[in-house]
C-alpha cells in the first residue's frame, strides 16, 4: 500500500527534518510512503530544513501563514497514495504508529484515528487535556459517535473516503470538520491507541484556547447548518 503523509509545518525548522526521517523509517516491503510537507508561511527556515532531505519529501509552500486546515487542503490536491494521514511537524506524535494505522487501512478500514486517550500517555496542559475531552464528548453527543479523541492529529483515510469531501476549514478546526463530514457520510471511524509526547508552549506548541471555541463552532455549524457547500477534497 502507498500511504501519503501530509505534514503541515509552521516555524518548525528545528524538528521538520527529524520528523520526515522518522516517517521515512516506517517504510517496508508492504508500505511505501509519499511525504508531502506544506510550509505554511514559516519565517524560521522550515523550507530550507525540509529541502535538506529532498528527495525524501515533496515541499509545497504558502507565501503567508494560512493555518493547518489550509495546509492540509493544499497537500490533498497533490497526494497520490491509496490512503492519506496527517503528521504534525513537531515530535508530539511518534511516526512508529503510522505503520499500525496503515495496516488497519490496508486491511479494509476506511477511517482510522490514533487515540491518545486509549494509550497510556502523559497529559498536555490540563486545560488542553480537558478541553479535548470536552470537545470529544460534545461531538459524540451531537453526532451519535463513540470517539475518545476527536482532536487527535493522527487521522488516516482511505483515498476514496475523502473523495469529494468539501473541506473548507483553514486552521485547527480541521479536526472537527473532517470528522463531522465522515460521520455525516456514515463512515465508521476506528480508533487505535498511540503514543503521545506533549510539548510545552516554550517548545513551540501553537494551539490556543480560542481554537477550542472555533472547533466547537464548527461542530455546531456542521451538525445544524450542514457546513459549507463548497470546498476541496481528494479527487
Amino acid at each position: 500500500m502507498k500511504l501519503s503523509v501530509i505534514v503541515p509545518a509552521y516555524d518548525e525548522a528545528g524538528t521538520i527534518a527529524d520528523v520526515v526521517r522518522r516517517v521515512r523509517a516506517q517504510e517496508s516491503r508492504d508500505l511505501s510512503l509519499e511525504v508531502v510537507v506544506v510550509d505554511d508561511g514559516s519565517t524560521d527556515g522550515t523550507s530550507a530544513a525540509a529541502l535538506s532531505i529532498v528527495p525524501a519529501v515533496t515541499l509545497l509552500r504558502h507565501p503567508e501563514n494560512r493555518g493547518k486546515g489550509a495546509a492540509i487542503r493544499t497537500a490533498l490536491k497533490s497526494v497520490t497514495g491509496d490512503a492519506v494521514i496527517v503528521q504534525d511537524a513537531d515530535l508530539e506524535y511518534d511516526p512508529v504508529d503510522l505503520g499500525r494505522i496503515a495496516a488497519r487501512l490496508a486491511a479494509g478500514d476506511r477511517v482510522v484515528y490514533g487515540s491518545r486517550i486509549l494509550g497510556e500517555n502523559p497529559h498536555s496542559y490540563l486545560r488542553y487535556y480537558w478541553g479535548g475531552r470536552f470537545l470529544t464528548a460534545a461531538f459524540n453527543l451531537l453526532y451519535g459517535t463513540r470517539l475518545t479523541d476527536v482532536t487527535t492529529c493522527y487521522k488516516g483515510f482511505a483515498r476514496d473516503a475523502l473523495a469529494g469531501v468539501p473541506l473548507a476549514s483553514r486552521r485547527f478546526e480541521f479536526c472537527i470538520e473532517v470528522t463531522a463530514l465522515m460521520a455525516r457520510r456514515g463512515e465508521t471511524i476506528v480508533e487505535i491507541p498511540i503514543a503521545y509526547h506533549p510539548r510545552s508552549m516554550s517548545e513551540g506548541k501553537k494551539i490556543r484556547w480560542h481554537d477550542g471555541l472555533k472547533a466547537l463552532g464548527a461542530m455546531l455549524r456542521y451538525r445544524f447548518a450542514g457546513g459549507p457547500s463548497r470546498g476541496a477534497g481528494v479527487g
